[in-house]
């Protein structure tokens, strides 16, 4: 040790603080004997952090050891002020995040779980944060709308379980209903909410029927039986209520053979192998694109589709589940359709907003951020020179379309789900007949 050192140590010992200190003719006038004492860095309160991480599944949230580099990568962050460890800091420093505005912004896109060297896990975090403001009676009137609906008609829009399998009229092709059958399928399809009720997800759903009839597949749908997944509602914060959806869709299930089951929401893919296992329903589960694939062989195209492309991975299908080349798959094996990635794409795909409730919660949302996400993707993807997005969720049609016209770039993207694409090269008659009828 240096006689410098030394001899500062010999003053920390006796606990020596002078106004003006000259050493070895250096000036270390001031504080500088602290520099060599214990520093005090854990002088706040610890009980709001204590009881976040005495949750089932707020453990985590202690492991922040504040590096930072959740927040550049976080999507709410990059339009307005947010990030885990953000969320970290104001409960460190005693904050109640139950009555902060902080806690429904989160879209668990799973980005900063990503980057975290110490697996900080919002996607456990924020759905047993939510929860118990939910047992408090705080959730923003647009969730409880929501989940009212879930539990009386079991569709989010609250629509009659009746008219889930009305897309069906106008496919083109017959849609089996499993129940009418009376038999074993290979595939059972389950088509989704927003599929089966919302007009640009019957697009979609029109559009697979086709394909798989095509194909040859031996197919069926549960038709008015079907219920949502609840896999938004668990991560809002509605663990009892997804458990009640999951547990009527397991029942339905076991009622009918399928070998598997394809599902068309990246949401659904995740409810349905990861977490309905848990409570007795495992199936051999496949996003649509998953199942597709592998088939590019097998398809028939009988038309160029001539578009520049850009594609959107969906958070709960990229990084929740590790699916990135299937639909790119689909898309590179369509004639014409040239693909140009996003700066943000695969494990640093963007969000569009919709997952973690915030399908929902738009209104909830705006007040604190500068535009939404739907719409800062939007323009990314303009930025690219396609002239459409492509899109393998049904939460994105919409969402993105919405987006166009808000950000003032109607004309020059259109949103299409990657099952329209492949139907319109697939089927070029049903498209050209339907133009035709429009016009």
């Amino acid at each position: 040790m240096s006689d410098f050192m030394q001899r500062g140590l010999d003053k920390v010992q006796g606990v020596t603080e002078v106004e003006e200190a000259v050493i070895d003719g250096i000036d270390v006038s001031g504080y500088w004997s602290r520099m060599l004492e214990e520093r005090t860095t854990l002088d706040f309160p610890t009980d709001a952090l204590d009881w976040i991480t005495g949750l089932a599944g707020g453990e985590s949230l202690r492991d922040c050891y504040q590096c930072g580099k959740c927040i550049p990568v976080c999507p709410i962050q990059h339009v307005g002020d947010y990030g885990p460890w953000k969320l970290f800091r104001k409960v460190q420093r005693g904050n109640d995040l139950m009555a902060d505005p902080d806690l429904w912004l989160c879209t668990t896109c799973a980005n900063c779980l990503r980057v975290c060297p110490k697996q900080v896990n919002l996607l456990e975090i924020m759905p047993a944060l939510r929860e118990q403001a939910i047992l408090q009676g705080s959730m923003p009137d647009e969730l409880g709308e929501v989940f009212a609906n879930l539990q009386k008609k079991g569709n989010p829009q609250g629509e009659s379980p009746r008219k889930r399998a009305n897309w069906a009229t106008d496919a083109g092709v017959d849609v089996p209903i499993i129940s009418e059958l009376g038999r074993k399928v290979d595939v059972l399809l389950y088509v989704s909410d927003y599929t089966s009720y919302h007009p640009r997800g019957n697009d979609a759903a029109r559009a697979m029927a086709r394909v798989l009839t095509t194909l040859g597949v031996d197919w069926a749908i549960l038709g008015k039986e079907e219920k949502s997944d609840g896999d938004s509602a668990r991560v809002a914060g509605e663990r009892g209520l997804f458990e009640m959806l999951a547990e009527q869709n397991i029942e339905t299930l076991s009622k009918y053979e399928f070998d598997k089951l394809v599902v068309m929401d990246p949401h659904a893919y995740n409810a349905f192998k990861n977490h309905y296992p848990a409570l007795g329903g495992t199936y051999d589960v496949m996003h649509y694109t998953q199942f597709l694939a592998p088939l590019v062989d097998r398809m028939e195209f009988k038309d160029r589709v001539e578009l520049s492309t850009t594609f959107h991975d969906p958070c709960y299908l990229g990084r929740h589940n590790d699916e990135y080349d299937a639909p790119r798959k689909l898309l590179e094996a369509i004639p014409g359709v040239e693909l140009i990635e996003m700066p943000h794409y695969k494990k640093n795909g963007y969000c569009c907003g919709g997952g973690g409730g915030g399908m929902w919660m738009d209104s909830v949302v705006d007040p604190h951020v500068s535009e939404r996400l739907s719409e800062r993707r939007v323009r990314e993807a303009v930025d690219t020179g396609a002239g459409t997005l492509a899109v393998c969720c049904p939460y994105e049609p919409s969402r993105f379309e919405d987006a166009v016209k808000s950000t003032g770039h109607e004309g020059q993207l259109d949103v299409r789900d990657i099952i329209e694409l492949l139907d319109r090269a697939m089927h070029p008659t049903h498209y050209n007949t339907s133009e035709a009828e429009a016009e």
